[in-house]
């Protein structure tokens, strides 16, 4: 049973004040939903309860398809339902953890940090230990090839590496060899005005690339429109994260920009892989 043995690890990795901070909520916002939420809750059902809306961890006592622990679903039942109380329906299940992912987002900045923070409810960037670095990145392979809904078929994607010859470099960029990189290398440039353009056929477009402390600004267009300033500066160093995501209601034809910006003291920009849907 995938919960059981997901849970287990949370136990080890997590020492027993951990649940105060499971408790603690992150404030509500009115904004829009992230981009990919839906996918992102599918992808920790599945991982977390294999998608059971009735599974119980016996050691835990994490229950329901998220696997939310019982302090914590009092702490957000009362935030985002009205009442601590709240049974564990599938819909108030859905509403909570629909709530709580998009705010930790909000807070977190990317879906890879959510998982680990799903996991054992810290927000630190570095020094994962080696059953919370492989409970991320099953969760994330599964938001990678997942679908919005409960299906476990998953929704057909194309993947572009850095090398593709769909993507079309502008300015100098070079290539850089690491093993967390997929293909072994990234593409990647520190030059003002330096760009990446990508036309496609889809319904989402994901954009991977590495974060760290020498890691800068991009500006993203979608259709030659700038759509959002993407910045990768981060504490630490991480291979792989998503950077950038877009979804569509369906298939159309669409290009992707990403332009350096050049920013002073970290000026690097890196493209690991652009994955489509559909």
């Amino acid at each position: 049973m995938p919960v059981l043995a997901g849970r287990r690890r949370a136990v080890v990795i997590a020492p027993i004040a951990m649940i105060l901070i499971l408790s603690m909520a992150v404030p509500v916002t009115a904004a829009a939903d992230p981009p990919g939420l839906a996918r992102f809750m599918n992808a920790i059902a599945r991982v977390e309860s294999g998608g059971r809306y009735t599974a119980r961890n016996p050691v835990s006592g994490a229950f329901g398809r998220y696997q939310i622990m019982p302090p914590s679903w009092q702490a957000w039942a009362s935030q985002f339902l009205g009442s601590a109380d709240a049974p564990r329906t599938a819909a108030n299940q859905e509403r909570v953890a629909r709530a709580k992912m998009a705010s930790l987002y909000r807070w977190l900045g990317t879906w890879r940090r959510v998982a680990y923070w799903w996991l054992t409810g810290s927000s630190q960037t570095s020094s994962w230990s080696s059953s919370a670095t492989a409970y991320v990145a099953r969760v994330m392979r599964h938001y990678d090839v997942g679908s919005d809904g409960g299906s476990s078929k998953p929704a057909p994607i194309k993947r572009f590496p850095d090398a593709s010859a769909s993507i079309g470099y502008a300015g100098p960029w070079a290539s850089a060899g690491y093993g967390g990189y997929v293909g072994g290398t990234v593409r990647y440039s520190g030059q003002a005005g330096a760009s990446a353009t990508f036309t496609f056929s889809g319904d989402r477009i994901q954009w991977y690339g590495p974060i760290g402390p020498t890691r800068g600004q991009a500006r993203v267009s979608i259709d030659g429109v700038v759509v959002k300033v993407v910045n990768l500066h981060a504490s630490s160093f991480h291979a792989r994260s998503l950077v950038f995501a877009k979804d569509w209601a369906g298939v159309g034809t669409h290009t992707l920009k990403v332009e350096v910006i050049g920013t002073r003291g970290h000026p690097l920009v890196a493209i690991d892989e652009l994955i489509v849907g559909r």
